[in-house]
C-alpha cells in the first residue's frame, strides 16, 4: 500500500503499472536475479528514459513534477519492503 492524494492516484497506478511491465521485460531477459536487483536496473532504465526526454524538451513542468512525486512514493515502497524482508 502507497498512501497518495485522491488526485494523484490514476498517476501513481499507471506508473506502478509502468514499473511492473519494465521489471517483467528485465526478468523475461533472463540476465538479472533477485527481486531488488531488477527493480534497480527497472529504475535506471526510467531514469534514462525521462532524462533522454527531458534533454529533447519532450516533457512539461508538470508531468516531471508529477513523476518526481511518484518517484518519492516508489523510493518510499522499496524502502518499507527491504525494512520487512529483514
Amino acid at each position: 500500500m502507497v498512501a497518495c492524494p485522491e488526485d494523484e492516484r490514476a498517476a501513481l497506478v499507471a506508473a506502478a503499472g509502468y514499473l511492473d511491465k519494465k521489471m517483467r521485460e528485465i526478468q523475461t531477459s533472463g540476465k538479472v536475479i533477485g527481486t531488488e536487483r531488477t527493480a534497480v536496473m527497472a529504475a535506471l532504465n526510467i531514469a534514462h528514459e525521462f532524462l533522454d526526454l527531458r534533454n529533447r524538451g519532450g516533457m512539461a513542468i508538470d508531468t516531471v513534477q508529477k513523476i518526481k512525486f511518484l518517484q518519492t512514493k516508489i523510493d518510499a515502497a522499496l524502502r518499507w519492503d527491504a525494512q520487512t524482508r529483514q
